[in-house]
Parts: C-alpha cells; structure tokens; sequence
C-alpha cells in the first residue's frame, strides 16, 4: 500500500479537534462494556469496607438490591457475584456450596426479583466455602483433586442456576469441568443459562485483596500453581481455550487482565469468540493506590487502562470500577 509523506501526509491534522478525535477513534468504551464484582456477606444493612480494597465493600442481600439498581441505572448489564461465607459454614468439603438457601443463591434471588433486567454471573468455586482456602477437595497430602471436585461443581452450578443465575462462570481451573457443568445445565432444563469459562486464569500475584474480601487468605494453605496456570506460559493458555469451548463454553476469560492482554489478543485471533477479561484486586488497589499517592489522576487511570481492554480484544470487563466509569462515561 502507497502513502503520501510528510508534509502532504500529517497524522496530526484528525487530532486537532475534539470532534475529529472523536470521529477517528478506533475503540468506544460504553457502560455495556462492564460487568462488576459484588461481594455479599450476611446480615441486613451491612456495608463492610474491605481495607486492601479502598472504595469496596461487602453488601447484605438488601443493600446488593440497591447496588444492582445502580448498576441497572448506570448501563451496566451484568453484576459478578462473590461471597464471604461465614466461618461456621466452611468445610473441608465445601458443601455449603451446594445448599439452596446459601448466601449466593440468597443473593442472586433478592436482585433479580428486584432488577428482573439486569444480568447475574456467579462464580463457581469452592475457595469460599472450604476450610482450607482452595478450589477443590483435597487428598491426605494437599493435593487438589480433579474428579471429586467437579461432582461438587455440578451442584453448585445447578443450584446457582436454579435460583436464577443467568451465567455460570466456573473459576475453579479444573479439567474437564465445563463440559460436565454443560451437561447438567441442559439435562436439568437450564439450556439458556450460559456458562463463561476462567479458561485461563493464572497463578497470579494480583488476587491477595480478592481473597482478603471473600475471607480465604487466611485460611489457605499453600498455593494453587498446581491447579491454575503459569504465568510463563501463552501458548497453554491456547489449549485451555480451546478445550472449555469445545465443552460447550458460551464465552472465555483471561484472568488477570492488564498483564495478560497479550493473551486476550491471541486467544480472540485465534478463536474469535467472546474473549472477557478481569482487571482482578490486584490491579484495582494498584490503580487506588497510586492516585492517593499523586501518581496519576484518577479518572483518567480508570477509563485509560479500561480502553486497554478493548482495544486488546475484549468484548467486556469484569471491573471494580465499573459504576464509577460508568459515571465518568455519561458525563
């Protein structure tokens, strides 16, 4: 392809102007591009600010209503659930996972009897209910182990659908799961509950402030590179990809965001399917943080590093940020 040069070719000229910039811009970043993380707890009229995430809290069931009416309000289409599962309640098992009237399910039923027209995402897990800290059941040494684990899954996603979820988002990294979650969502009349796959969720850094807010740091003992992946590595990212969508997964996500755009961008050229990424604690307070501190202005660090996303792939975010640029956005 010919171009003119300089000086007959000036990039320059179309950002000479509000309105020219606005005409040439190459990504748009909406309201409808945000789905935001709730943190529920128990009690009524509870706001628990959580400390290694300033401006986040955990919510009673009545004050999630009011927050998925914010949400509704602000554009915002779909609320990520999450519970802190009180202490009494955790298992070695996590079996509080699958009882109907669980805070979760408690949760989901409360907003969309509220906000019909809002979506919900639920994750599924079981570091918020077991004793432990980690995603699954463990053998006598420690060890995660797969098969058990995914039988605990199946229920907890049927009864996460059966109290209205819409999407089923297992977090959990274990093998094979997606297909079975898929299986039993349609044998149990859930056809139209979609399931969005962590397809690739690393072994990451950036989670301590998440699990300060469901109340598993604490409790975990060891780590999860047994389970969830390496950060050294893209091209297994690839293949978990693509087995979660061959399972029957209705869209994937990377997990953390900002360090790992560049696999947002080779999975959604590889496989061009709904890529979703989330901008996860860790890079939320780091952007908190660094405002307090002077480093940078704040509304400006939010909807540049949340252009990031889109620019790299992604058809939504899952961000703590999500009502406040939502808000910077109808201004």
């Amino acid at each position: 392809m010919t171009h003119a040069a300089y000086p007959a070719l000036r990039l320059r000229r179309t950002r000479a102007s509000a309105w020219s910039r606005a005409m040439y811009a190459e990504t748009r970043l909406s309201p409808a591009d945000f789905l935001w993380p709730l943190f529920v707890t128990e009690g009524e009229g509870v706001a628990e600010p959580i400390a290694a995430l300033p401006g986040v809290s955990r919510w009673s069931v009545d004050l999630m209503v009011e927050r998925a009416k914010e949400a509704r309000d602000a554009g915002i289409p779909c609320l990520a659930l999450f519970p802190n599962t009180q202490a009494d309640r955790r298992s070695d098992d996590g079996v509080e996972a699958l009882n109907p009237d669980n805070l979760m399910c408690r949760a989901i039923r409360a907003i969309k009897d509220a906000v019909p027209d809002i979506g919900v995402l639920t994750d599924v897990a079981l570091d918020p209910y077991t004793a432990h800290g980690q995603d699954g059941v463990l053998d006598e040494s420690g060890y995660v182990l797969n098969d058990a684990t995914i039988d605990i899954l199946i229920g907890q996603s049927l009864n996460q659908a059966a109290a209205g979820a819409d999407i089923i988002a297992p977090s959990d990294m274990m093998d094979g799961r997606v297909g079975a979650i898929r299986s039993v969502l349609e044998q149990g009349g859930f056809a139209n509950v979609q399931i969005m796959a962590y397809a690739a969720k690393y072994a990451s850094a950036f989670y301590g402030p998440f699990r300060d807010a469901v109340g598993s740091r604490g409790l975990l003992k060891g780590d999860k590179k047994n389970y969830q992946m390496d950060p050294a590595n893209g091209e297994e990212a690839l293949r978990e990809v693509a087995l979660d969508l061959a399972e029957g997964a209705d869209s994937v996500m990377v997990k953390p965001g900002l360090p790992y755009l560049d696999i947002v961008r080779r999975v959604k050229e590889r496989f061009e399917v709904p890529v979703f990424a989330y901008q996860v604690s860790g890079e939320y307070a780091m952007i908190e943080h660094a405002a307090a501190a002077g480093a940078g202005d704040r509304d400006a660090l939010i909807l540049e590093t949340l252009m990031a996303f889109k620019r790299a792939g992604c058809c939504g975010i899952l961000t703590y940020h999500a009502l406040d640029a939502a808000r910077l956005l109808a201004r």
